[in-house]
């Protein structure tokens, strides 16, 4: 029996609107480190947004309040559902987080069974998990590498199937964390691509500006635990005073 839906329609597809409401959330460490003050967003159903801004801006930090990792001051609504801990397992569905380092990520022996563990863990029928398992790794470009050990692959494969892995899931929201970072050109060029192709909404934090004017029309400024600036890519990306007052450098291609 196929299953229900086709990828890279996501099992929340139903979503309309806001899927992503942040309201005022600060958020302080352990040692006093305060590394959000306030933050507040919204990500629309489709829309694909770059989060930039230079190192310890806060960046990563929202990015974990996203599915519940860290828990702060404020709130966080995703398809209308508040982030509490009785929502977790939806929330954890529905929000794909890809780390930076993709063995955060991967852990098991293959590639299949990487990208087979979240569907196993959603108590999925074994053809639905097969079925989820080769439409995500379809997604990425991977299909051949299903039975390739996961830790000899190269940083860029590995970026992929760890893509993958959240992708099985069929969230709604597909957050990633640098992805570009420590890619040669050319699986760089492929990143591009996958993150064009792909019909999800994405919330994308990079120092890689260049991707940023290729891949995303909106684009978030953070910086001191604060979002300084939001709006069209074009407009944020050419005003030179934001980017040099906040880390970031003018790319004109």
């Amino acid at each position: 029996m196929p299953i229900m839906h086709p990828f890279p329609l996501p099992i929340s597809a139903d979503l309309k609107g806001e899927i992503l409401v942040v309201r005022n959330l600060h958020f302080t460490y352990p040692d006093g480190n305060v590394a959000l003050r306030g933050v507040s967003l919204k990500l629309n159903a489709g829309e694909k947004v770059a989060l930039v801004g230079p190192n310890g801006a806060g960046k990563s930090t929202l990015m974990l309040h996203l599915n519940g990792i860290l828990q702060g001051q404020g709130e966080i609504w995703v398809g209308g559902v508040p982030l509490i801990h009785s929502n977790l397992p939806y929330i954890r569905a529905t929000v794909g987080l890809v780390f930076q380092n993709p063995d955060d990520q991967l852990f098991s022996p293959t590639v299949f069974e990487d990208v087979a563990f979240g569907p196993l863990h959603m108590g999925l029928p074994e053809e639905e998990v097969y079925a989820r398992v080769e439409e995500a790794l379809q997604a990425v470009q991977m299909s051949a590498y299903r039975e390739r050990l996961s830790h000899h692959l190269s940083v860029g494969e590995k970026k992929r199937i760890a893509i993958a892995t959240v992708l099985s899931m069929w969230p709604s929201l597909l957050v990633l964390d640098e992805p570009s970072a420590g890619l040669d050109p050319r699986a760089r060029r492929h990143l591009i691509h996958l993150l064009r192709e792909l019909s999800i909404t994405m919330l994308v934090s990079t120092h890689d500006l260049s991707m940023v004017r290729q891949v995303f029309p909106r684009t978030i400024v953070m910086d001191e635990g604060r979002i300084v600036a939001d709006g069209p890519t074009e407009t944020i990306l050419s005003d030179e005073a934001l980017l040099e007052a906040h880390g970031l450098e003018r790319v004109d291609c």
